[in-house]
């Protein structure tokens, strides 16, 4: 049997699966595809797609669908990931450039690709020991209370506010503040332990207990599990069509979602690679919640540094070049803010 054939039938038999959502057959196949072969002849080709375990026939009747093997060969063989229209790149840039911090960037961007791929958008917060710092403030609030604020070089803010035993002084801490952007901005956040541990002794003994709590709670805020933040949007859109694309019910891709725990795990697992656009494939995931969907994500970051991933979540019929060029162009948008 002719290889390249085969990978076209199969091709043919995943899109209209998709467009859809019925079995397709060889009649179906040889009216709607320039395959240049007889009905005979795809049927052959489907029963050796069949025999391998790209295919499978849910009941009686002569249609086929794809099965998980089927759907990873389509993905892995896809030459391109077809660009986004020109329409589609202005409408994406002109809604993240409207955002005025990176909270508002992160809720716009899984908001946006939950609209573009009609899924489950998954968008991970930038994680801050993968940051470097740009600026960090000290503001003194009353008497015995300091700001302590923590500016990344992607425009992630974190806030802690130290109780002091006495009131500090307004030049100690200018100068701290002076000494600790000399000696740590434009470092990686996971670096700063060793930046700033040499730090207490340029201070007089009388000050090394401010300049403590100051670097303390820096460290402090980096090693908070609280980093590993993601944001969900469009988890309605697993139901329409009645939920039709899931074998008996939503419920435990939904509890799955839930779990950040899970996602977590599965954006950790998944390509490093900030250009690569990854795909898991239902039992892919290794989560039974998730059997019956895909997950496609890529990270973002500033400099070609990856420091969180987006995704989108959908039932195995998804539309896969589709997703995948979305999921690619809104993660390139955020990259580029966070790089402005």
């Amino acid at each position: 049997m002719n290889e390249d054939r085969r990978l076209d039938v199969l091709r043919a038999i995943v899109e209209d699966y998709v467009a859809t959502r019925e079995p397709v057959g060889s009649r179906a196949l040889a009216d709607r595809h320039a395959l240049g072969v007889s009905p005979a002849t795809i049927r052959n080709d489907m029963a050796a797609l069949e025999e391998g375990g790209y295919i499978a026939q849910p009941h009686t009747s002569a249609g086929r669908v794809p099965t998980d093997k089927g759907y990873r060969l389509f993905v892995d063989r896809l030459s391109t990931v077809k660009p986004l229209s020109a329409p589609e790149k202005r409408a994406i840039q002109g809604f993240l450039d409207e955002a005025v911090d990176l909270d508002d960037v992160v809720d716009r961007a899984v908001r946006l690709l939950a609209q573009l791929t009609q899924q489950v958008a998954v968008v991970q917060y930038p994680s801050l020991r993968r940051s470097a710092l740009r600026h960090l403030e000290l503001v003194p609030v009353g008497e015995r209370h300091l700001l302590v604020v923590i500016i990344t070089d992607n425009g992630r803010v974190e806030q802690r506010t130290i109780e002091l035993e006495a009131p500090a002084d307004e030049a100690v801490v200018a100068r701290l503040r002076i000494r600790l952007n000399v000696a740590a901005a434009g470092h990686r956040l996971a670096d700063l332990d060793e930046v700033l541990s040499g730090l207490p002794d340029a201070f007089a003994l009388a000050d090394e207990k401010l300049v403590r709590a100051v670097v303390g709670i820096v460290e402090e805020t980096l090693a908070e599990d609280s980093e590993e933040r993601i944001v969900l949007s469009g988890t309605a859109n697993l139901a329409r069509g009645g939920g039709m694309d899931f074998a008996h019910t939503i419920s435990p891709v939904l509890e799955a979602l839930e779990e950040q725990v899970v996602l977590l795990r599965l954006l950790g697992e998944m390509a490093e690679d900030a250009e690569a656009v990854s795909v898991r494939i239902g039992r892919e995931t290794q989560h039974e919640g998730l059997v019956e969907t895909s997950f496609v994500t890529t990270g973002y970051g500033a400099d070609g540094t990856t420091v969180a991933r987006i995704g989108s979540i959908g039932p195995l019929r998804m539309d896969y070049p589709g997703t995948m060029a979305s999921v690619r162009a809104v993660a390139r948008y955020l990259s580029r803010i966070l790089a402005g």
